[in-house]
């Protein structure tokens, strides 16, 4: 197995793509690795440096993990050598259950890979890989939000409803796992 490099700007239509279906986000801390399905994401550059952002509610095992370690990766479909069953099947269940209960990768049936600078792991099925170490993080005011996105927070009254949390990582590396 090889990680060819890669400019995640040359990838960014792959990203986009993928992501409404869902990509994966993996986090780890204290030797508990988990991976949370995310629909939502921001590909860019800010302060000179590229960026992923991705959101991730409070009340998430993910959120907890990410204010342990402040890294993560962000890890999508892509090419013809992964299986569209085992991709639909680790979206289902990394979006649905709680890794504080249970070990999503064993349950999915996925591959963690050893990320070569952040400790969270990249994961062979999903194999677009972005290694990312949050430089800022901003809590979503609900409040705050339009009124054409209250249908994400449908009991929203204020701030206290379970808001987002903008975590804007570097991505540190880039690369394809290849087989």
């Amino acid at each position: 197995m090889t990680k060819r490099e890669i400019n995640p700007f040359d990838y960014a239509a792959d990203i986009f793509k993928a992501m409404p279906r869902g990509i994966l986000l993996t986090s780890e801390a204290e030797d508990c690795a988990n991976a949370m399905t995310i629909g939502w994401g921001t590909l860019g550059i800010e302060w000179g440096v590229p960026i992923f952002a991705a959101y991730v509610r409070e009340s998430r095992f993910t959120w907890e993990l990410l204010e342990r370690t402040g890294e993560f990766t962000i890890c999508v479909p892509y090419g013809e050598n992964y299986s569209a069953q085992v991709v639909n099947k680790a979206i289902g269940i990394c979006g649905s259950m709680s890794g504080r209960d249970l070990d999503k990768f064993i349950k999915a049936g996925l591959h963690v890979v050893d990320a070569d600078i952040v400790r969270p792991p990249a994961i062979r099925e999903f194999p677009l890989t972005l290694e990312c170490r949050v430089v800022f993080e901003q809590v979503q005011p609900v409040k705050k939000i339009s009124s054409r996105f209250k249908k994400f927070y449908p009991t929203a009254e204020d701030d206290t409803q379970d808001p987002h949390v903008a975590f804007y990582g570097e991505i540190l590396k880039s690369y394809i796992i290849e087989d």
